[in-house]
Protein backbone atom coordinates (compact mmCIF):
# COMPACT_ATOMS: atom_id res chain seq x y z
CA UNK A 1 0.00 0.00 0.00
CA UNK A 2 1.59 3.24 -0.67
CA UNK A 3 0.63 5.84 1.58
CA UNK A 4 -0.07 9.47 0.61
CA UNK A 5 2.67 11.34 1.84
CA UNK A 6 3.34 15.16 1.29
CA UNK A 7 6.42 17.04 3.13
CA UNK A 8 5.92 20.97 3.38
CA UNK A 9 9.76 23.12 2.18
CA UNK A 10 11.98 22.62 -0.04
CA UNK A 11 15.36 23.24 1.72
CA UNK A 12 17.73 20.70 3.34
CA UNK A 13 15.59 18.67 5.38
CA UNK A 14 12.23 18.57 3.28
CA UNK A 15 14.51 17.78 -0.20
CA UNK A 16 16.90 14.71 1.48
CA UNK A 17 13.44 13.34 2.90
CA UNK A 18 12.08 13.00 -0.64
CA UNK A 19 15.14 11.71 -2.37
CA UNK A 20 15.89 8.82 -0.01
CA UNK A 21 11.83 8.35 0.20
CA UNK A 22 12.23 8.43 -3.68
CA UNK A 23 14.84 5.91 -3.62
CA UNK A 24 12.86 3.62 -1.58
CA UNK A 25 10.23 3.54 -4.72
CA UNK A 26 7.82 5.62 -2.56
CA UNK A 27 6.03 8.35 -4.18
CA UNK A 28 6.00 11.50 -2.20
CA UNK A 29 4.38 15.31 -2.84
CA UNK A 30 6.92 18.17 -2.23
CA UNK A 31 5.33 21.46 -1.77
CA UNK A 32 7.16 24.78 -1.74
CA UNK A 33 6.11 28.17 -1.00
CA UNK A 34 8.72 30.02 -3.50
CA UNK A 35 7.64 29.99 -6.81
CA UNK A 36 10.92 29.04 -8.13
CA UNK A 37 14.27 27.57 -7.25
CA UNK A 38 15.85 30.43 -8.13
CA UNK A 39 12.83 32.92 -6.58
CA UNK A 40 15.33 34.16 -3.97
CA UNK A 41 19.21 34.05 -3.10
CA UNK A 42 19.03 30.85 -1.39
CA UNK A 43 21.85 31.52 1.65
CA UNK A 44 25.58 31.15 2.58
CA UNK A 45 27.94 28.05 2.67
CA UNK A 46 27.44 24.58 4.72
CA UNK A 47 30.04 22.42 6.05
CA UNK A 48 28.25 18.74 5.72
CA UNK A 49 29.93 16.52 8.56
CA UNK A 50 30.81 13.02 7.93
CA UNK A 51 28.59 11.56 10.26
CA UNK A 52 25.56 13.79 9.70
CA UNK A 53 25.06 15.82 6.77
CA UNK A 54 27.40 13.03 4.65
CA UNK A 55 25.63 10.43 5.62
CA UNK A 56 22.26 11.82 5.06
CA UNK A 57 23.82 11.83 1.46
CA UNK A 58 25.21 8.68 1.09
CA UNK A 59 21.11 7.01 2.04
CA UNK A 60 20.07 9.33 -0.56
CA UNK A 61 22.98 7.63 -3.25
CA UNK A 62 24.36 11.55 -3.70
CA UNK A 63 27.91 11.13 -1.83
CA UNK A 64 30.00 10.92 -4.85
CA UNK A 65 28.44 14.20 -6.65
CA UNK A 66 28.64 15.75 -3.21
CA UNK A 67 32.45 15.08 -3.00
CA UNK A 68 33.17 16.49 -6.99
CA UNK A 69 31.60 19.65 -6.31
CA UNK A 70 32.57 20.59 -2.40
CA UNK A 71 35.05 22.14 -0.97
CA UNK A 72 37.30 20.97 1.60
CA UNK A 73 39.88 23.38 1.72
CA UNK A 74 36.95 25.92 2.95
CA UNK A 75 37.48 23.39 6.53
CA UNK A 76 40.30 26.29 6.89
CA UNK A 77 39.40 28.55 10.24
CA UNK A 78 41.27 31.82 11.15
CA UNK A 79 40.69 33.66 14.17
CA UNK A 80 42.33 37.46 13.90
CA UNK A 81 42.15 39.45 17.10
CA UNK A 82 40.54 42.85 16.50
CA UNK A 83 44.04 44.65 15.99
CA UNK A 84 44.24 42.67 13.05
CA UNK A 85 46.77 40.24 14.77
CA UNK A 86 46.16 36.74 13.59
CA UNK A 87 45.32 34.41 16.91
CA UNK A 88 44.66 30.81 15.72
CA UNK A 89 45.17 29.80 11.49
CA UNK A 90 43.45 26.16 11.15
CA UNK A 91 44.83 24.48 7.97
CA UNK A 92 42.46 21.47 6.69
CA UNK A 93 45.06 18.57 6.13
CA UNK A 94 44.98 17.52 1.86
CA UNK A 95 42.85 14.15 2.43
CA UNK A 96 40.23 15.94 5.28
CA UNK A 97 36.96 15.45 4.20
CA UNK A 98 35.36 15.47 7.62
CA UNK A 99 33.56 18.64 7.03
CA UNK A 100 34.07 20.27 3.26
CA UNK A 101 31.84 23.39 2.55
CA UNK A 102 29.04 23.33 -0.13
CA UNK A 103 27.19 26.49 -1.28
CA UNK A 104 23.41 26.33 -0.32
CA UNK A 105 22.00 26.50 -3.47
CA UNK A 106 24.67 23.94 -5.37
CA UNK A 107 23.11 21.81 -2.37
CA UNK A 108 19.96 22.44 -3.07
CA UNK A 109 20.40 21.86 -7.13
CA UNK A 110 21.92 18.37 -5.69
CA UNK A 111 19.26 17.19 -3.46
CA UNK A 112 16.68 18.73 -6.42
CA UNK A 113 17.62 16.33 -9.47
CA UNK A 114 14.58 14.57 -10.60
CA UNK A 115 12.71 15.05 -7.83
CA UNK A 116 9.22 16.82 -9.19
CA UNK A 117 8.60 20.01 -6.79
CA UNK A 118 5.49 21.67 -6.51
CA UNK A 119 6.43 25.16 -6.32
CA UNK A 120 3.90 28.15 -5.34
CA UNK A 121 2.15 26.42 -2.75
CA UNK A 122 2.17 28.25 0.07
CA UNK A 123 0.74 26.12 3.30
CA UNK A 124 -1.76 28.41 5.75
CA UNK A 125 -2.50 25.40 8.23
CA UNK A 126 -2.89 21.67 8.35
CA UNK A 127 -5.26 19.85 10.33
CA UNK A 128 -4.59 16.45 11.48
CA UNK A 129 -7.48 13.74 12.73
CA UNK A 130 -9.93 14.63 9.47
CA UNK A 131 -11.98 11.49 7.95
CA UNK A 132 -10.19 11.44 4.94
CA UNK A 133 -7.02 11.61 6.62
CA UNK A 134 -4.81 15.15 7.38
CA UNK A 135 -5.72 18.17 5.68
CA UNK A 136 -3.57 20.67 3.92
CA UNK A 137 -5.16 24.20 3.47
CA UNK A 138 -3.29 26.61 0.67
CA UNK A 139 -3.21 30.25 0.56
CA UNK A 140 -4.77 30.19 -3.12
CA UNK A 141 -7.91 28.65 -1.33
CA UNK A 142 -7.30 25.04 -2.54
CA UNK A 143 -6.92 22.16 0.30
CA UNK A 144 -5.53 18.75 -0.12
CA UNK A 145 -5.72 15.54 2.19
CA UNK A 146 -2.37 13.29 2.76
CA UNK A 147 -2.12 10.53 5.30
CA UNK A 148 0.94 11.78 6.28
CA UNK A 149 2.41 15.50 6.12
CA UNK A 150 6.17 16.56 7.42
CA UNK A 151 6.88 19.97 8.03
CA UNK A 152 10.16 21.28 6.63
CA UNK A 153 8.95 24.27 6.42
CA UNK A 154 12.30 26.10 8.61
CA UNK A 155 11.79 28.33 11.81
CA UNK A 156 8.15 30.26 11.28
CA UNK A 157 7.28 26.56 10.37
CA UNK A 158 2.95 26.63 9.42
CA UNK A 159 2.91 22.71 10.38
CA UNK A 160 4.22 23.06 13.55
CA UNK A 161 0.86 24.19 15.03
CA UNK A 162 -0.31 21.18 14.21
CA UNK A 163 1.64 19.76 16.62
CA UNK A 164 3.30 22.14 18.79
CA UNK A 165 2.09 25.69 20.74
CA UNK A 166 5.87 26.56 20.79
CA UNK A 167 7.35 29.48 18.74
CA UNK A 168 10.78 30.68 18.46
CA UNK A 169 11.82 33.46 20.62
CA UNK A 170 15.26 36.34 20.16
CA UNK A 171 18.27 35.28 21.93
CA UNK A 172 19.35 38.69 22.73
CA UNK A 173 22.05 38.15 19.65
CA UNK A 174 21.61 40.01 16.25
CA UNK A 175 23.17 39.69 12.69
CA UNK A 176 23.65 41.91 10.09
CA UNK A 177 24.87 40.38 7.10
CA UNK A 178 26.82 41.31 3.83
CA UNK A 179 28.34 40.29 0.79
CA UNK A 180 31.48 40.61 -1.13
CA UNK A 181 31.24 39.42 -4.53
CA UNK A 182 34.60 38.65 -7.40
CA UNK A 183 36.23 39.15 -3.86
CA UNK A 184 40.01 37.56 -5.52
CA UNK A 185 40.05 40.50 -8.34
CA UNK A 186 38.52 43.56 -6.60
CA UNK A 187 39.35 43.10 -3.38
CA UNK A 188 42.94 40.56 -3.16
CA UNK A 189 43.78 41.71 0.35
CA UNK A 190 40.39 40.65 1.85
CA UNK A 191 41.09 37.21 0.01
CA UNK A 192 44.39 36.81 1.66
CA UNK A 193 42.74 38.26 4.58
CA UNK A 194 40.13 35.35 4.96
CA UNK A 195 42.17 33.21 3.37
CA UNK A 196 40.52 29.56 2.06
CA UNK A 197 37.51 29.18 4.64
CA UNK A 198 36.49 31.05 7.65
CA UNK A 199 37.83 34.07 8.71
CA UNK A 200 36.94 35.30 12.60
CA UNK A 201 37.17 38.31 14.37
CA UNK A 202 35.80 38.40 18.19
CA UNK A 203 35.43 41.22 20.79
CA UNK A 204 33.26 42.80 23.51
CA UNK A 205 29.51 41.50 23.03
CA UNK A 206 30.40 41.33 19.38
CA UNK A 207 32.00 39.29 16.35
CA UNK A 208 32.40 39.80 12.66
CA UNK A 209 32.48 36.42 10.62
CA UNK A 210 33.27 36.28 6.69
CA UNK A 211 32.77 33.10 4.82
CA UNK A 212 34.06 31.89 1.16
CA UNK A 213 31.66 30.83 -0.94
CA UNK A 214 32.21 29.29 -4.40
CA UNK A 215 33.11 31.73 -7.13
CA UNK A 216 34.87 34.55 -5.20
CA UNK A 217 31.89 35.03 -3.12
CA UNK A 218 32.00 36.08 0.77
CA UNK A 219 29.46 36.22 3.42
CA UNK A 220 30.12 38.35 6.05
CA UNK A 221 28.36 38.49 9.35
CA UNK A 222 28.55 41.19 11.93
CA UNK A 223 26.58 40.06 15.14
CA UNK A 224 25.82 42.02 18.37
CA UNK A 225 23.66 42.23 21.21
CA UNK A 226 21.06 44.01 21.04
CA UNK A 227 17.54 44.46 21.71
CA UNK A 228 15.26 43.34 18.71
CA UNK A 229 14.18 46.90 17.78
CA UNK A 230 18.48 48.38 18.18
CA UNK A 231 17.30 49.86 14.59
CA UNK A 232 14.67 52.17 16.29
CA UNK A 233 17.44 54.51 17.89
CA UNK A 234 21.00 52.61 17.38
CA UNK A 235 22.85 55.33 19.75
CA UNK A 236 20.93 54.62 22.41
CA UNK A 237 20.20 50.96 22.28
CA UNK A 238 23.91 50.21 21.16
CA UNK A 239 25.62 52.65 23.50
CA UNK A 240 27.65 54.40 20.10
CA UNK A 241 27.54 57.96 21.75
CA UNK A 242 28.46 58.95 18.28
CA UNK A 243 26.08 61.87 17.46
CA UNK A 244 22.56 62.76 17.53
CA UNK A 245 19.88 63.00 14.48
CA UNK A 246 18.88 59.03 14.36
CA UNK A 247 16.16 59.27 16.87
CA UNK A 248 14.08 58.60 14.10
CA UNK A 249 15.33 55.38 13.49
CA UNK A 250 17.25 53.25 11.09
CA UNK A 251 15.58 52.42 8.14
CA UNK A 252 17.30 49.06 7.14
CA UNK A 253 17.05 49.47 3.36
CA UNK A 254 19.39 52.41 3.75
CA UNK A 255 22.64 50.40 3.09
CA UNK A 256 24.98 53.34 4.04
CA UNK A 257 22.87 54.20 6.87
CA UNK A 258 23.11 50.93 8.40
CA UNK A 259 26.82 50.53 6.99
CA UNK A 260 27.55 53.94 9.12
CA UNK A 261 25.98 52.45 12.28
CA UNK A 262 27.56 48.92 12.21
CA UNK A 263 31.27 50.20 11.19
CA UNK A 264 30.69 52.37 14.30
CA UNK A 265 29.55 49.36 16.47
CA UNK A 266 32.77 47.96 15.84
CA UNK A 267 34.84 51.25 16.19
CA UNK A 268 38.85 50.72 16.87
CA UNK A 269 39.15 47.44 15.08
CA UNK A 270 41.83 46.77 12.71
CA UNK A 271 40.70 49.02 9.01
CA UNK A 272 41.31 45.91 7.20
CA UNK A 273 38.68 44.11 9.22
CA UNK A 274 36.23 46.91 9.00
CA UNK A 275 36.86 46.68 4.96
CA UNK A 276 34.73 43.79 5.14
CA UNK A 277 31.64 46.34 6.12
CA UNK A 278 32.77 49.10 4.03
CA UNK A 279 32.66 47.29 0.77
CA UNK A 280 29.57 45.37 1.30
CA UNK A 281 27.06 45.52 -1.10
CA UNK A 282 23.75 45.29 0.96
CA UNK A 283 22.53 44.62 4.05
CA UNK A 284 20.21 42.20 5.72
CA UNK A 285 19.14 42.61 9.53
CA UNK A 286 18.96 38.52 10.66
CA UNK A 287 17.51 38.15 14.38
CA UNK A 288 18.70 35.35 15.70
CA UNK A 289 15.65 33.25 17.44
CA UNK A 290 15.51 29.96 18.71
CA UNK A 291 12.81 26.72 20.18
CA UNK A 292 12.98 25.92 23.43
CA UNK A 293 16.59 23.37 23.80
CA UNK A 294 13.86 20.56 25.02
CA UNK A 295 11.70 21.16 22.63
CA UNK A 296 8.72 18.32 21.97
CA UNK A 297 5.44 17.70 21.29
CA UNK A 298 2.45 14.47 22.39
CA UNK A 299 2.83 12.84 18.98
CA UNK A 300 0.06 13.49 16.70
CA UNK A 301 -0.55 10.89 14.08
CA UNK A 302 -0.14 11.77 10.62
CA UNK A 303 2.10 14.50 11.24
CA UNK A 304 5.75 15.37 12.40
CA UNK A 305 8.83 17.99 11.53
CA UNK A 306 12.06 17.97 10.78
CA UNK A 307 14.49 20.06 11.06
CA UNK A 308 14.36 24.25 11.92
CA UNK A 309 10.72 23.64 12.34
CA UNK A 310 11.47 21.20 15.22
CA UNK A 311 14.37 22.63 16.67
CA UNK A 312 15.45 25.74 15.68
CA UNK A 313 18.55 26.16 16.96
CA UNK A 314 21.97 28.85 17.08
CA UNK A 315 23.49 28.75 13.09
CA UNK A 316 26.83 27.01 14.25
CA UNK A 317 27.13 24.95 11.80
CA UNK A 318 24.81 21.95 13.15
CA UNK A 319 21.14 22.58 11.98
CA UNK A 320 21.86 21.71 8.01
CA UNK A 321 23.31 18.65 9.16
CA UNK A 322 20.76 17.39 11.62
CA UNK A 323 17.98 18.35 9.57
CA UNK A 324 19.36 16.47 6.29
CA UNK A 325 20.07 13.58 8.55
CA UNK A 326 16.39 13.68 9.96
CA UNK A 327 14.90 13.84 6.59
CA UNK A 328 16.74 10.92 5.40
CA UNK A 329 16.17 8.58 8.86
CA UNK A 330 12.56 9.48 8.88
CA UNK A 331 12.21 8.32 5.10
CA UNK A 332 13.76 5.21 5.40
CA UNK A 333 11.53 4.48 8.49
CA UNK A 334 8.84 5.30 6.29
CA UNK A 335 9.87 3.48 3.72
CA UNK A 336 9.95 0.04 5.94
CA UNK A 337 7.30 0.66 8.04
CA UNK A 338 4.68 -2.67 8.05
CA UNK A 339 1.09 -2.76 8.27
CA UNK A 340 -1.47 -0.43 7.23
CA UNK A 341 0.50 2.64 8.03
CA UNK A 342 3.63 4.63 9.12
CA UNK A 343 2.85 6.23 12.42
CA UNK A 344 4.23 3.61 14.53
CA UNK A 345 7.61 4.14 12.63
CA UNK A 346 7.12 8.02 12.67
CA UNK A 347 6.81 7.81 16.41
CA UNK A 348 9.90 6.04 17.05
CA UNK A 349 11.39 8.55 15.18
CA UNK A 350 10.30 11.77 16.73
CA UNK A 351 11.88 10.44 20.16
CA UNK A 352 15.36 9.45 18.53
CA UNK A 353 15.32 12.80 17.20
CA UNK A 354 14.08 14.39 20.25
CA UNK A 355 17.05 12.84 21.90
CA UNK A 356 19.43 13.88 19.94
CA UNK A 357 17.99 17.44 19.07
CA UNK A 358 17.99 18.08 22.59
CA UNK A 359 21.64 17.36 23.10
CA UNK A 360 22.67 19.76 19.85
CA UNK A 361 20.65 22.66 21.31
CA UNK A 362 22.39 22.71 24.54
CA UNK A 363 25.44 22.43 22.77
CA UNK A 364 24.62 25.66 20.23
CA UNK A 365 23.16 27.80 22.58
CA UNK A 366 25.97 27.58 25.20
CA UNK A 367 28.40 27.64 22.25
CA UNK A 368 26.52 30.93 21.08
CA UNK A 369 27.02 32.54 24.53
CA UNK A 370 30.94 32.11 24.10
CA UNK A 371 31.22 33.50 20.42
CA UNK A 372 29.10 36.72 21.10
CA UNK A 373 30.41 37.34 25.06
CA UNK A 374 31.83 39.79 27.22
CA UNK A 375 34.71 37.84 27.50
CA UNK A 376 36.10 37.15 24.52
CA UNK A 377 38.70 34.96 24.97
CA UNK A 378 35.39 32.53 25.26
CA UNK A 379 35.22 32.28 21.69
CA UNK A 380 39.15 31.40 21.10
CA UNK A 381 38.86 28.80 23.90
CA UNK A 382 35.82 26.95 22.31
CA UNK A 383 37.71 27.23 18.84
CA UNK A 384 40.32 25.16 20.44
CA UNK A 385 38.29 22.42 22.35
CA UNK A 386 36.17 22.10 19.26
CA UNK A 387 39.48 22.00 16.11
CA UNK A 388 42.32 19.51 15.76
CA UNK A 389 45.81 20.88 17.51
Amino acid sequence: MRHRIAVIGGGPAGLTFARVLRRHDHPVTVLERDPAPDARPPGGTLDLHEKMGQLALVKAGLLAEFQAMSRPEGQAMRILDTDGTVLRDWQPRPDDRANPEIDRGQLRDLLLGPLDVQWGRSVTEVVPGTRDGVLVRFADGRQETFDLVVGADGAWSRVRPAVSSATPHYTGITSVETSLNDVDTRHPGLARLIGDGSMAVYGVNRALVAQRNSGGHVKVYAQFRAPLDWHTNPDRHLGLNRRAGLDAGLGLADVEAVRSSVLALFDGWAAPVLDLLRHGTAFVHRPLYVLPVSHTWAHVPGVTLLGDAAHLMPPLGVGANLAMLEGAELAESVAAAPGPGPDEAVRAFEEQMWARAGRWAEITAAGLERLVSPDPTEALALFDEVQPS
